[in-house]
C-alpha cells in the first residue's frame, strides 16, 4: 500500500509586516537543500507572503515538484479552548474570538485534515507513494501533529515549531499516523535555530 509522506515547515523569519527576510530566505533555503534529496511530488503553501516566499526558496531545490497555494495552510487559530481547558498564560490570546471567528477556523482545520491527513487514493496501477512539503505556520503544524497523536483538540497549545523546522508525519490506509521527527532543525546552523522565539537560547 502506498504512503504518504508529509513535510511540514513553518516558513522563514519573517519581519513585522509579514515579509521574509534575509535570514529567512537562508533558512528556506537550507530547508530545500536537505529535501533536495526526497522525492518531492508537491510544495503546497500558504496564501500569505512569507510562506509564499519560502516555498519558492525551497522549490528551487526540487525543481520537478508541483508548486502550488493551499488555502488550507493560511495562518489561522484552529480550536478554541473552552475555559477550563486554556492554561493560564493562553487566557488572554483567546480575548475577543467570538463564536463565528473560532467557528471559521475549525473549518478551515477541518478542511486542513480532510484534504492532506489521509494516506493516498489508488492510481492507475495500484497505489504509489506521495512525498508533500507543506509550507505553513505554526499553528497549522502544531494541528497537524495533535491530529495524528489523536491527542485531545486542545493540545494544539504549546507544540511549536521554530522557522523553517522540519516536522514529518506518514500516513497509511488501515494505520494510524506515523510521527516520524517534530521541530527538527539538524539542517540550519546554531544561529538561525529558533529565530521568532523569545526568552532565553534555546538548546
Amino acid at each position: 500500500m502506498g504512503t504518504r509522506h508529509l513535510y511540514l515547515a513553518r516558513h522563514g523569519a519573517a519581519d513585522a509586516f509579514g515579509d521574509l527576510t534575509a535570514v529567512g530566505r537562508r533558512q528556506a533555503n537550507l530547508l530545500g537543500e536537505r529535501l533536495a534529496r526526497v522525492p518531492v511530488t508537491a510544495v503546497w503553501h500558504s496564501p500569505l507572503p512569507r510562506a509564499v516566499a519560502s516555498a519558492h526558496e525551497l522549490a528551487r531545490h526540487v525543481p520537478h515538484a508541483v508548486l502550488a497555494e493551499a488555502p488550507e495552510l493560511v495562518d489561522h487559530v484552529p480550536h478554541v479552548p473552552a475555559p477550563a481547558e486554556t492554561p493560564a498564560p493562553w487566557v488572554g490570546f483567546f480575548d475577543g474570538y467570538d463564536d463565528a471567528e473560532a467557528s471559521a477556523g475549525r473549518r478551515t482545520a477541518d478542511a486542513l485534515v480532510a484534504r492532506f491527513a489521509s494516506a493516498p487514493g489508488p492510481v492507475a496501477h495500484g497505489t504509489a507513494d506521495v512525498h508533500e512539503v507543506l509550507v505553513t505556520h505554526d499553528y497549522p503544524v502544531a494541528w497537524l501533529v495533535r491530529h495524528a497523536m489523536d491527542a485531545p483538540d486542545a493540545r494544539w497549545l504549546g507544540l511549536s515549531s521554530a522557522n523553517a523546522a522540519l516536522t514529518v508525519i506518514e500516513y497509511r490506509t488501515s494505520q494510524p499516523p506515523t510521527l516520524v521527527l517534530f521541530n527538527d532543525m539538524a539542517h540550519l546552523p546554531v544561529e538561525l535555530r529558533w529565530t521568532g522565539f523569545p526568552g532565553p537560547a534555546r538548546p
